[in-house]
């Protein structure tokens, strides 16, 4: 995965409660959690991070990149409403999530199998 204003990319980390058996856990769009399955990407650019906002003021204004700690508050979108693990739809590679601090993680290399509906 990657995000807009993150340095480097991450990957999704999905834990095996309430799954599907097979050989490797299904995501679905509640699969959001900073920290648990949101990992960080890196060092974050964005203006909207309250760190990097104050490193960049106190720097005179160069843009000075800050350690990124995710901030997900809501689910993945769209999800694919057709196929449910757990009640809920499964996330494919077109599914995308927002980060309060304004950036959007997306998959670039899904690395397994991806539901194409």
């Amino acid at each position: 995965m990657t995000c807009t204003f993150g340095m480097a990319p991450s990957t999704l980390n999905v834990l095996p409660t309430a799954r599907v058996m097979s050989a490797m856990p299904l995501a679905s769009i509640m699969d959001y959690a900073p920290m648990v399955n949101i990992m960080p990407f890196g060092m974050c650019t964005c203006m909207g991070n309250p760190t990097v906002a104050s490193a960049t003021a106190a720097a005179l204004g160069v843009l000075t990149p800050m350690p990124c700690i995710p901030a997900t508050a809501a689910p993945w979108t769209p999800g694919v409403p057709q196929v449910l693990v757990g009640g809920n739809p499964v996330l494919n590679n077109q599914c995308r999530l927002l980060c309060s601090y304004g950036g959007m993680i997306q998959f670039t290399n899904p690395g397994c199998q991806t539901i194409q509906l």
